[in-house]
């Protein structure tokens, strides 16, 4: 395709080229002919070259695939976790290497019943960490987050709980100096009581047994802090059938407070003894020895004894009896003594009449005329 332009200006630069239509076009002037000036008419060719494109395109795949699979392929990968030893207060957790591809790693953290429990050092070369301090037949949870530049990943759950005391299975020891008859039953002792032993001094290791404090192992466990004890610290675990403390085992401990603890034998219990009835108390006397007359009430009588219950209220029914009889023939003796004479008769007025009706309601007339009182027995 020939196109014909009409250059207008030129600069250093830049070209303004005008079509025949009068629109303006912009052109670099170091692609014209030399001794181009305003005003010069110059022809170009314009077409579509094929090859070049499918070569740069060709070129560009090849790009992108290089990029995919050095970049695309691989991504990092899921930590897991998983439980390497548990005690009463410590557990020790393990993982597999990391995998980030070519991703940058960016921090490893730990998290213990949904909280950040801190960072790991060195994600990519440490594989294990131990937590202490935690309680005692517990359960916790914990969790792997792995932060890389390719994105966030998070492990499963894993849930572990904490030994009880009479629970020795998480005690792993690691022998130093012993002679060989006590290193024999060092191991006779932590079989029986299902610990176990390690043959150098790891992240799990919860003990250092020995009677002298020298060597590279015991300058390790010092290092990392696992409790220095003697070969009498199992036995005494074993005769308890619980984890006992280790401050009575140092090497530089005394030897009389390590004491074997025996499990206690219960007591039988004994049978009760019946309780006796309380005597009845003395009657008071006054200052000149005689008894006084305020009556004493009576002792309250046992809960067995209800047929003495019944027998002393018959007695008090009749002693009641008694003194009602009595009672009725002291009033009849004395209205014998007040008897009331006959009266002769006399002619009746209305006003005797009248007394005669209300003194003597209760008496009768005899024929004579007088009148006597009736005294009920």
């Amino acid at each position: 395709m020939l196109i014909s332009l009409t250059v207008g200006k030129v600069d250093a630069g830049v070209a303004v080229l005008l079509t025949q239509d009068k629109r303006l076009i912009e052109f670099p002037s170091i692609l014209l002919p030399p001794n181009i000036s305003s005003g010069s008419i110059v022809d170009i060719t314009v077409a579509r070259n094929f090859s070049s494109e499918q070569k740069s395109e060709a070129s560009f795949n090849a790009l992108q695939d290089a990029i995919y699979s050095s970049f695309g392929e691989t991504e990092p990968a899921v930590p897991v976790l998983r439980c390497r030893n548990a005690t009463q207060t410590s557990v020790v957790l393990e993982w597999d290497p990391i995998e980030h591809a070519t991703a940058d790693v960016l921090a490893l953290s730990l998290f213990r019943n949904g909280q950040k429990a801190g960072n790991i050092p060195r994600p990519t070369v440490m594989q294990s960490t131990k937590i202490s301090g935690l309680a005692v037949d517990t359960e916790y949870t914990f969790y792997l987050v792995l932060r890389t530049s390719a994105g966030i990943f998070s492990s499963e759950k894993l849930v572990v709980r904490t030994h009880k005391m009479t629970d020795l299975s998480g005690i792993t020891v690691t022998a130093g100096y012993l002679p060989a008859p006590l290193k024999e039953s060092l191991e006779r002792a932590v079989e029986r009581i299902g610990a176990k032993i390690a043959d150098s001094v790891r992240i799990d290791t919860t003990h250092f047994i020995t009677t002298e404090g020298r060597g590279i192992a015991w300058e390790k466990a010092v290092e990392m802090n696992i409790p220095v004890v003697r070969p009498e610290w199992i036995e005494g675990c074993a005769s308890a059938g619980r984890i006992v403390g280790v401050r009575q085992y140092y090497l530089d401990a005394d030897p009389k407070l390590r004491t074997i603890v025996s499990n206690p034998i219960p007591l039988k219990p004994q049978p009760e003894q019946p309780k006796e009835a309380p005597l009845p108390s003395p009657p008071a006397t006054n200052g000149n020895g005689h008894a006084s007359q305020q009556p004493v009430p009576p002792t309250p009588p046992a809960k067995d004894a209800q047929p003495e219950e019944s027998s002393e209220e018959e007695d008090e029914e009749e002693d009641a009896k008694s003194a009602i009889q009595e009672e009725q023939k002291v009033r009849v003796e004395d209205r014998e003594q007040h008897k009331v004479a006959l009266r002769p008769t006399k002619p009746v007025s209305e006003s005797e009449d009248k007394e005669g009706e209300s003194d003597g309601e209760s008496g009768s007339m005899t024929p004579g005329g007088a009148s006597f009182q009736n005294v009920e027995l």
